[in-house]
């Protein structure tokens, strides 16, 4: 609906099932809902909520003069969320020029918690 950007994401989890979903943008970015939390979404609604990798995707408009799409990382609350539902989960992305998987947990190495030390 929105002209921003589009974002296609899929998480394979580790029965092996690929969950694909895209984002919902939205007027008030803040309501926004990025393609993976819609992907783990997605597969916790299925009851299949052990996920192995994860992987978001841009795609060009059809006005732009872009003929490929390329992969993303994710944003900051998506790599909270990822990292909620699983702290060994694998994410790709595009490092360098090179698509490399890393761990979420490398991505936010002082995660959130609400727990008192």
């Amino acid at each position: 609906k929105y002209s921003r950007h589009h974002i296609g994401s899929a998480v394979r989890t580790k029965t092996g099932n690929i969950y694909a979903a895209v984002h919902v943008e939205a007027n008030v970015g803040r309501i926004t809902v990025c393609g993976e939390a819609m992907a783990i979404g997605k597969s916790i609604s299925e009851g299949d909520h052990e996920f192995d990798t994860i992987v978001a995707v841009a795609h060009p408009h059809p006005h732009e003069d872009i003929e490929k799409c390329w992969v993303v990382a994710p944003c900051g609350m998506c790599r909270e969320l990822i990292s909620d539902y699983g702290k060994n989960t694998n994410v790709i992305l595009s490092y360098n020029g090179e698509l490399v998987k890393c761990n979420v947990m490398e991505l936010l190495p002082e995660k959130y918690t609400s727990e008192v030390e």
